[in-house]
């Protein structure tokens, strides 16, 4: 395997570290200190160095939860973030929004507020920038609000959501909404003015809807394609607005099973690398052992691949992490690696205004993922944030 000087155990200083560049594949040399990169140094090739690649950290706008930790359930405690956001860095991701989904005020109102002490914790609070409140304002549809409870979901209300806000520590910085619902307009202003990052998803809008969501200050399609009725008008439906409408990105999920490699590669060539951001939407149960859980009540299926909810059939979310959605768009559309780092990292910060991280540049935190690739896979070696070894596979 290949040297890398200080990279011993986890969570110790870095000083310098070696690989190929995930833009170009050529071996550099990358010294850090305080955290931050303060060289990158191109070195001679050499056939019997390891193809062991180095890239920014993984940046992941929606992650609902993860190996039995759920940011909307009853039990969220701060051990279970930390627990949480430690197998997150095994995955390769730095950063994240946790992100609570549609229930009722006062979860929502707890949950959040859990969430902003852990932000404190200076262990994880560095891998943690903010949330995303997915729902509870979107489509109350069936099909359109996919695996939301119904009897959650309501219009837009800033005053609530101020009250969110406040709970949570001014951290809230994606929200996610249905733009053809009473008050979503007024809602969306509000928001982008606010500095929060308005993003379309769970909703049936029409073409009309989706362009004054967008003059209001809505940037984002949320997992474009999913969160949506299986039947749908072939000629008016919320995609073709969205995929038209060049002043939205999109987020998509491409773990294999949420949409399909025609529709991946369709939706890529809409966008183009610019303009798309991979995201995982895991679950609770991503990680778990497969088999039948009960959530909220219902009873739903953990696949190796997906989780399902069968009585509806929808898909509750994904089962797999971000690293997983590198591979497959790389597969499904031929992209570099180059181009999937940067709709799995640089995108999605740049989307939020993250400019301290997403690339590798002198003068930019040290959060640095070295991995390898085999039969299209992406195997996480180490990660680092701010410089320090938060996991090592040796």
């Amino acid at each position: 395997m290949l040297m890398i000087a200080s990279l011993i155990s986890a969570k110790e200083p870095a000083g310098t570290i070696e690989g190929l560049l995930y833009l170009d594949g050529d071996p550099v040399k990358i010294k850090m200190a305080d955290g931050r990169i303060t060289e990158i140094i191109r070195t001679e090739s050499s056939s019997k160095l390891p193809k062991v690649f180095i890239a920014p950290g993984l940046v992941d706008l929606q992650i609902n939860g993860y190996m039995g930790v759920d940011f909307s359930g009853p039990e969220l405690t701060l051990e279970g973030i930390q627990e949480l956001t430690k197998a997150l860095w095994k995955e390769g991701v730095t950063t994240f929004l946790p992100t609570i989904i549609s229930y009722n005020h006062e979860r929502i109102l707890s949950n959040f507020s859990i969430l902003s002490k852990a932000v404190e914790n200076p262990e994880i609070g560095k891998s943690i920038p903010g949330f995303h409140l997915e729902g509870p304002y979107i489509s109350p549809e069936k099909g359109f609000r996919g695996a939301h409870l119904e009897k959650y979901i309501r219009p837009p209300d800033w005053n609530e959501f101020s009250e969110y806000q406040k709970a949570a520590g001014n951290g809230i910085k994606l929200v996610t909404l249905a733009p053809e619902i009473e008050g979503a307009i007024p809602f969306i202003r509000n928001s982008s003015m606010s500095g929060v990052v308005v993003s379309l998803g769970h909703h049936n809008g029409t073409a009309r809807d989706i362009e004054q969501a967008v003059e209001a200050g809505a940037s984002l399609s949320t997992h474009l394609g999913n969160g949506c009725a299986n039947m749908i008008n072939r000629h008016h439906n919320p995609l073709w607005p969205q995929l038209a409408e060049d002043r939205l990105s999109i987020s998509i999920i491409v773990d294999g099973f949420h949409l399909t490699k025609e529709e991946v590669r369709s939706f890529y060539k809409a966008k183009g690398v610019e303009n798309t951001i991979l995201v995982s939407d895991a679950l609770d149960l991503a990680g778990l052992e497969p088999g039948e859980y009960i959530r909220d009540g219902r009873t739903v299926l953990l696949t190796p691949n997906v989780i399902k909810y069968p009585a509806e059939n929808v898909l509750m979310g994904a089962a797999s992490p971000i690293r997983s959605c590198i591979g497959n768009m790389m597969q499904f559309t031929d992209c570099s690696l180059g181009e999937a780092i940067q709709m799995a990292s640089t995108n999605p910060a740049k989307l939020l205004d993250l400019n301290d991280i997403g690339e590798i540049q002198v003068g930019k935190r040290a959060d640095l993922i070295l991995f390898t690739i085999e039969n299209g896979e992406i195997n996480i070696l180490k990660t680092l944030l701010a410089g320090n070894v938060v996991y090592s596979k040796d």
